[in-house]
């Protein structure tokens, strides 16, 4: 494509001038030729069905409809899908793949902002500071400085579960520090690993020996409540559980008995259901953590979202392959 391709937003309307602001929006129309204030958000109604018509390019993102055949049969001169955000698997459906059409993820801009949490997150836990937090507030008195034996970062382990875009990245973050990270995930290797420059351990050797174990795995049927009474009882006294993935990985009633023992701690930014009930035990436990899923990208991180798409267009109209296309093959196991 060597002119400007028609575009056309498919996305949650009020997230437009969040992801694509304007100097990242006009970025984008040099690119393709699209309007802002035409924004579809259900493919059946005449208005979204005229512009699929036109459209060569779809920029989707949170809120995207459905992309089936149906939809397809009413796009012709569709040649890419151009997602602002994370995971494609509400909304692509096989149909693309099936007919050639190119789908992008702007999944590697969002793993940065995740990582950087979890990255703050393991710091914090490794000198207990969530938890003096709580206590301070509750006795509204300090202990003033001292050594406090069974903390601190130097050394220490850190079991990461999945070599999942925002894992890879985390283990990247943590490299400067000096702790001792390690990986389990059944679709790498030892040679892999060793890539990534951490060992590979089987997951009940990475609980048995993490002081704080972070969570980068997909939500499937075969991750499902993986993190049970089984693994839990598995980790070591004190030792943290982060997770910024999926809630559906812990079983709840597992985790919210063993915070009871205040044997162990959780840093839990999804949970499951999300949101939580309110009468759930975990906002009051004291080992528990949350934050309402703000991991990823948050106010002005939007942007980056938004520039990942630019940069993905620039290279369709210059006739090269995209940096961030999705992989058909390993989409389902993936967030």
């Amino acid at each position: 494509m060597s002119r400007r391709p028609q575009a056309l937003f498919a996305l949650a309307a009020e997230n437009v001038p969040l992801v694509f602001p304007p100097e990242v929006l006009a970025r984008l129309r040099e690119s393709v030729d699209i309007d802002p204030d035409l924004v579809v958000q259900d493919f059946t109604e005449p208005r979204g069905l005229d512009a699929l018509a036109r459209a060569e390019v779809l920029v989707t993102g949170w809120g995207c409809p459905r992309i089936d055949g149906a939809v397809l049969d009413a796009a012709p001169r569709l040649r890419a899908v151009l997602h602002s955000a994370g995971s494609v698997k509400s909304f692509a459906t096989h149909a693309l793949r099936e007919r050639g059409i190119t789908v992008s993820s702007a999944a590697v801009a969002n793993a940065l902002p995740v990582a950087e949490y979890t990255l703050a997150m393991i710091l914090l836990a490794g000198k207990d500071v969530l938890a003096a937090r709580d206590r301070m507030r509750a006795t509204r008195a300090s202990t003033g400085w001292g050594v406090i034996p069974g903390i601190g970062n130097h050394g220490r382990r850190v079991g990461v579960i999945g070599a999942s875009r925002i894992g890879r990245r985390v283990l990247e973050l943590l490299r400067p520090f000096d702790l001792r990270p390690v990986l389990t995930d059944p679709y790498v290797d030892e040679h892999a690993a060793a890539a990534l420059g951490v060992p590979l351990l089987p997951l009940d050797e990475l609980l048995r020996t993490s002081g704080i174990v972070t969570l980068h795995a997909p939500d499937t049927p075969e991750t499902r409540h993986m993190i049970g009474s089984r693994e839990l009882a598995l980790m070591p006294d004190g030792a943290v559980l982060i997770n910024t993935a999926r809630g559906g990985l812990v079983d709840h009633d597992a985790l919210v008995a063993e915070l009871r023992t205040g044997r162990l701690s959780a840093v839990l930014d999804v949970t499951d259901p999300e949101p939580l009930p309110a009468d759930s035990p975990l906002y009051d436990l004291p080992g528990a953590f949350l934050t309402p899923h703000l991991a990823g990208s948050q106010g002005n991180e939007l942007a980056r979202l938004g520039l990942a798409v630019v940069r993905e267009a620039e290279r369709l109209v210059a006739g090269e392959e995209p940096a961030y296309a999705i992989d058909w093959a390993t989409l389902e196991r993936e967030a």
